[in-house]
């Protein structure tokens, strides 16, 4: 199956081992642009301020869209940031609805978090993988 990760670009590094467990699994795996430059930097703050000016600059929001058009299913990197366990953020909510409309399965790699927009998430109906990878 060709899975497109989607996620806080501040879990870059958790994406990576995600991709080799998923590639393990015998999956193909499509990951976010700019992936492993974000890995290596130190700072969080570093990888917003550039991922910002990537998505601009390089129209990424369209092209992953292509991306996510192209595959047979969504995974949600969502993991704890700042106090939000699970977290999704606006990107990955966004791409979370791009799969949803093109009818793609969408799998989150943890639970459903408690965030003001949760109802939308559920509405997509996610499968929620609490962690587990091979039950794609």
């Amino acid at each position: 199956m060709k899975i497109v990760i989607c996620g806080s670009m501040s879990a870059s590094r958790e994406m990576l081992d995600i991709e080799n467990k998923l590639v393990e699994l015998g999956h193909e795996v499509v990951l976010p642009d700019f992936t492993h430059k974000y890995a290596a930097m130190e700072s969080l703050d570093d990888v917003h301020i550039e991922s910002t000016k990537n998505k601009v600059e390089h129209d990424l929001i369209r092209g992953y869209y292509k991306k996510i058009e192209e595959s047979d299913a969504v995974l949600i990197a969502n993991i704890k940031k700042r106090d939000t366990d699970c977290y999704i953020g606006g990107n990955a909510f966004l791409e979370m609805g791009f799969a949803h409309v093109l009818n793609k399965p969408v799998y989150l790699l943890n639970g459903i978090p408690e965030m003001d927009y949760k109802d939308e998430i559920e509405a997509m109906e996610p499968i929620v993988l609490d962690g587990e990878l091979g039950r794609i």
